[in-house]
């Protein structure tokens, strides 16, 4: 099935998608911004209809595209910043029957996630899965580690069951296909905006208004400011090259539970909190070198902003790191430790060109990642799992080529 067929013309109505979400605007992250961005363009591209069902709060972090549909969810204990969703209650299946769906997209192996999988086998629709986010890799941070093994073999049990798996690099499609040879895997990477990130957004100005010192370079942090990310081991890098005998510049960008934590070792650092759009791009562009020593990326939507910014990149030699830097091109990946950090850091420190070599590999290469060529991949996946259907799990036809259906009654229920 091409992609244009997905478009309705002549009076159809158009496609109806079923979006189930752990978090879709309650708190900003880099896997929300994909889907609500995949949202958009599902509405302006092809005229699609989304009904988004995720946990949400009284403060949303941004408008959300879509339909947003609120699923009753608590607050997790150790990360109070998230929520957790209780499932699928009667109410909301009433409500996705009423929509009448085409297809499932499914993105978090989470109590929703799982109701939603079962629930899209008796409606007959095809299930598709994206995978944001590894949360077993998150264990260790929170001293569960002795529980990863369970974690990710309940991970691969959940994505071997969906018919289709958007996976954000090979190596994760790679390892998702040797545990379930059965599941169709397929590789939806993440875009960046070159029009808003880009070297022309540095500023000079903005630099002095942080009390940045114009002749040495700026070492840069972005993202939400979690253990996760590699905090402890960014703050140790800063610490050795301090030690060493660098004054390093240090400029953190975001917000999170840990800010006190981490602004407690780095008090020499800027905190410019949680920044976005222009702010963010120009405070961004206005670094010099990007250090990121996380390890639980599954893509690095952070690494692809720096890089569109020209920024000399230093991160975590990781397999999902790989997909999008290589060593000594456009990138000094390292060993996850400080002391590898800091070698890489020290040098780029006193040599400019060296920086400015690896900023110009880094964002000619992010040329490759373009959001409109990047979405219209998914766009390819549900063209290809609508066409794959067998007969016996067909909706009743016509599916998107049929005249108006009854529209859902509202569906919302609280958070509690």
């Amino acid at each position: 099935m091409d992609i244009k067929a997905l478009t309705h013309t002549d009076g159809a109505r158009p496609l109806r998608i079923a979006l189930f979400s752990g978090n879709y605007n309650y708190t900003l992250d880099g896997a929300n911004k994909s889907l609500n961005r995949l949202v958009s363009h599902l509405q302006s591209t092809i005229g699609a209809q989304v009904r988004v069902y995720s946990p949400t709060g009284p403060n949303p972090a941004f408008e959300p595209a879509g339909d947003l549909v609120s699923v009753p969810s608590v607050k997790i204990p150790f990360r109070r910043d998230y929520r957790l969703a209780l499932g699928l209650p009667a109410a909301l299946r009433r409500d996705i029957e009423a929509f009448k769906p085409d297809l499932f997209h499914l993105s978090a192996p989470d109590l929703l996630g799982s109701a939603a999988l079962k629930f899209g086998r008796e409606l007959k629709v095809p299930v598709i899965a994206s995978l944001h986010t590894l949360f077993d890799t998150y264990l260790d941070y929170y001293g569960l580690g002795r529980l990863r093994p369970l974690v990710r073999n309940q991970l691969w049990k959940f994505y071997g069951a969906c018919d289709y798996v958007m996976a954000p690099t090979e190596a994760i499609g790679d390892e998702l296909r040797a545990q379930s040879s059965a599941t169709r895997v397929r590789t939806w990477a993440r875009g960046v905006d070159a029009e808003l990130f880009h070297p022309g957004r540095r500023s000079e100005i903005w630099r002095l208004s942080q009390g940045f010192a114009p002749d040495r370079p700026v070492i840069v942090f972005l993202g939400r400011i979690v253990m996760e990310k590699g905090l402890a081991t960014f703050a140790s890098t800063i610490s050795r090259l301090e030690a060493a005998g660098h004054a390093p510049q240090v400029l953190v960008i975001g917000d999170g539970p840990a800010h006190a934590w981490f602004q407690e070792r780095l008090p020499g650092a800027v905190f410019a909190g949680f920044l976005s759009g222009e702010a963010l791009a120009t405070a961004l562009a206005s670094g010099d070198i990007f250090l990121n020593p996380s390890t639980t990326e599954t893509f690095g939507n952070v690494n692809l902003e720096a890089m569109a910014s020209g920024l000399a990149m230093v991160c975590a030699d990781a397999p999902n790191t790989r997909a999008l830097l290589r060593h000594g091109q456009n990138a000094r990946l390292c060993a996850d430790q400080p002391s590898a950090y800091a070698d890489a850091l020290s040098g780029l420190l006193v040599d400019r060109e060296e920086r400015l070599r690896l900023g110009a590999g880094a964002l000619g290469h992010s040329a490759a990642y373009r959001w409109t060529e990047i979405l219209d991949e998914v766009l390819g996946v549900y063209a290809e799992a609508l066409d794959a259907r067998p007969a016996s799990r067909a909706l009743p036809a016509p599916v998107w080529r049929s005249g108006a259906l009854a529209e859902p009654q509202p569906g919302v229920l609280p958070a509690i």
